[in-house]
């Protein structure tokens, strides 16, 4: 039943794809209803797989030389990823046949959709390194060409490259990783990695685990590659869920927790995992509070996040990694679903434009406050207990430095999300015409993510014994009752503090007007994007240069380049010839 159910959350939602793209010239309704039943499909074999772990191979196919074997391995962590893909992209692809309604090009929507969620599926479902690698490309080709969707708008394509060139930067340090194994430990399934380890030479072992470092900082959005993710905000905003909540952003985190038993050891890469967390996080959270595009609040507020679980795993605390990793995934699809049916009814992503919708969108102002009171850590939605349960590993095993700087992320939080529910909802009204709530469709997603908010944390005990097989002796942070320890933790009272004082700074923010004025530098920097995209601009023009002086040496005749390369293969023959 394991081999069929993990062979299933990948086939489901790629047949369906390949049938929706035979299908695009058909009735739309058609489209929405065939990808909403193939989503489904595979949501209820995602479900189904939780029920089916182990450690063991469930598929094995054998292609031998090279390739080795291609195993697929339901394990806690996978299948609880998996199941986040599919239950997630289910209800964006339902979402979407209220928010797509009318817009041309559905067939490919639908097919890039389902295809995305499938490779998410298959990444972390993966026993072999190779195929890992294959399914973590075929995200970012999916990522990018959703991102760009509207090709017709130079800002989504410009967004949608963004993406998948800095991406890329991820790609080559995996494969890094991947071949060194390969070639020290004559494998590249994971196991071998995994048990292995102790035995590789330890500068090889560091290549591999910084390698991977910087494939799931890439992947995950982190300092210093974080700059794809507000750029891909141009997409749908269903797509936009997909990505931060459900697929593409929770590979780098899932990357790290997998490995974090092999890498845990290696000088200096658990310390260089909190650094980047905690950067993140704070930058994060400083361009959330400087930006006025709703859409790039929430991306922002995603990058903080994602801090967050980079810095719990280099702190040691996995499992709360990826109970975070849990919680954020409900209540950020909330957030970004709950953005789309706003954006859908004014017809703008400018808070200031925005204000007083509260009244003519009830049901979506309660159910994105239900979303923000998770992403602030407020008890007692499913952000408090997983937050609380970073912050107070943070504490008892991490750096003091870092912890005291997550610990004003959490104010800065507060402070960032009361004000985006302020300037949407509330404050000045709204001009513009009469608008509507958010429809059936977009109800139904949003009122099953808004009670996921709410509940999801009551299956923290079972979730540890989930995961307790995948993050081996790690699993020991999360030893008794996971609620018990959040509520008794003195840390807990400290953290709601924090929280407290930066609600209360919006609140009086008038009176702080002067202390706002002196820290003006901080936000132009945040606006700036802390210099980053200066740089991005930079590479560009250095890379644009260098191609313009290299294109002189195409001379456009055929001969002459097949010259250069036999001379070229002439000369590496030589080199090892002589090198023995």
């Amino acid at each position: 039943m394991a081999g069929a159910l993990s062979l299933l959350v990948i086939l489901f939602p790629w047949t369906g794809a390949v049938i929706v793209a035979l299908a695009a010239r058909r009735n739309p309704r058609w489209l929405h209803l065939l990808a909403a039943v193939f989503a489904a499909a595979a949501a209820a074999a995602g479900l189904g797989l939780l029920f089916y772990t182990g450690d063991a191979p469930a598929v094995t196919l054998s292609l031998g030389g090279a390739f080795g074997d291609f195993t697929l391995v339901p394990d806690g962590l996978g299948a609880f990823l998996a199941a986040v893909a599919v239950v997630i992209g289910s209800l964006a692809v339902i979402f979407s046949a209220d928010y797509m309604r009318g817009e041309a090009q559905l067939g490919r929507y639908y097919f890039l959709v389902l295809l995305f969620i499938g490779s998410m599926c298959g990444l972390v479902l993966s026993g072999s390194l190779l195929l890992m690698f294959i399914f973590w490309e075929m995200t970012a080709l999916c990522s990018y060409a959703l991102i760009s969707f509207y090709n017709d708008d130079p800002k989504a394509v410009a967004g949608g490259i963004k993406a998948l060139v800095i991406t890329q930067f991820g790609g080559v340090g995996l494969m890094i990783g991947v071949l060194v194994t390969r070639a020290a430990l004559g494998s590249d399934s994971v196991s071998a990695l995994l048990n292995g380890a102790d035995s590789l030479p330890p500068e090889l072992l560091s290549l591999i685990a910084f390698g991977f470092l910087i494939a799931a900082a890439a992947k995950s959005a982190q300092v210093p590659f974080h700059t794809w993710l507000p750029g891909a905000m141009e997409a749908p905003t269903p797509v936009s869920a997909l990505i931060h909540a459900a697929t593409m952003v929770n590979a780098g985190v899932y990357l790290l927790a997998r490995f974090y038993p092999a890498f845990a050891g290696v000088p200096g890469w658990t310390t260089a995992v909190v650094a980047v967390g905690m950067l993140t996080a704070l930058m994060g959270a400083l361009m959330a509070l400087t930006s006025d595009d709703l859409k790039r609040v929430l991306a922002y507020s995603t990058i903080s996040q994602l801090g967050y679980m980079f810095y719990a795993i280099g702190v040691g605390a996995v499992f709360a990694s990826q109970f975070h990793l849990l919680s954020h995934a409900v209540f950020k699809a909330l957030l970004f679903l709950g953005a789309g049916a706003v954006i859908h009814a004014v017809g703008t992503r400018d808070m200031r434009q925005m204000g007083g919708l509260g009244s003519q969108m009830p049901f979506v102002r309660g159910v994105f406050i239900i979303g923000v009171w998770a992403l602030v850590g407020l008890p007692f939605a499913n952000g408090f207990w997983s937050k609380e349960l970073i912050l107070e590993a943070g504490l008892a095993d991490g750096p003091a430095w870092a912890y005291i700087v997550m610990l004003a992320v959490a104010g800065l939080t507060a402070l960032y999300s009361f004000r985006m529910v302020w300037m949407v909802f509330f404050g000045k009204a709204w001009t513009g015409r009469r608008l509507h709530d958010a429809p059936a469709a977009m109800r139904g997603s949003l009122g099953l993510l808004a009670v996921g908010t709410l509940t999801i944390w009551l299956l923290a005990e079972p979730f540890k014994n989930l995961l307790a097989s995948s993050l081996l002796r790690h699993i020991g942070e999360a030893e008794g009752s996971v609620l018990l320890a959040v509520l008794t933790n003195p840390a807990t009272l400290l953290a709601l503090g924090v929280i407290a004082a930066g609600l209360a700074a919006w609140w009086w923010r008038e009176s702080l007007t002067g202390v706002a004025n002196r820290l003006r530098f901080i936000a132009q920097a945040a606006q700036a994007d802390f210099g980053f995209e200066w740089l991005n601009r930079q590479v560009v023009i250095v890379t644009h240069r260098t191609a313009m002086t290299l294109r002189t040496t195409q001379t456009g005749q055929l001969n002459w380049n097949a010259v250069g390369i036999v001379g070229g293969l002439v000369i590496v023959l030589l080199v090892l010839i002589v090198g023995g």
